[in-house]
């Protein structure tokens, strides 16, 4: 299991690395700095949340009967595809032939499912 979530978290790592050179090159001039600015963000909570993976996979090869850490590392799964996937999707929404609106309430889920997996880092924590 421990490796699993540092595998995801070295994935998510790499893959927030090509966005926001995407985002900074790429989108630089189809995007107004406020659009370009929220697609960063979705960028800084992808690598925050890569990280944290890449800590549960450590925390795991050291106490790999904690169950709340592949708990916490689904919530942090969760909270980057709703989160930083919707600012994503939300930030080109003007470069996109399809209605995406609906996604702006997803984004606080994900900022949920973020809080809830630092909360079960923290229960965990307290069980070890």
């Amino acid at each position: 299991m421990a490796k699993n979530w540092m595998a995801w978290g070295a994935i998510l790592a790499m893959a927030a690395v090509a966005l926001g050179a995407f985002g900074a090159h790429g989108l630089k001039e189809a995007l107004s700095p406020e659009r370009l600015e929220i697609f960063h963000t979705g960028v800084r909570y992808q690598f925050y949340h890569a990280f944290a993976l890449l800590f549960l996979g450590l925390w795991a090869k050291s106490s790999p009967e904690n169950r709340m850490i592949p708990k916490a590392g689904v919530a942090f799964m969760i909270g980057i595809v709703l989160f930083s996937g919707s600012l994503y999707v939300l930030s080109i929404r003007d470069l996109l032939s399809w209605p995406v609106g609906w996604l702006g309430p997803v984004t606080p889920l994900g900022g949920v499912a973020f809080i809830i997996g630092w909360v079960l880092v923290l229960v965990g924590v307290n069980r070890d």
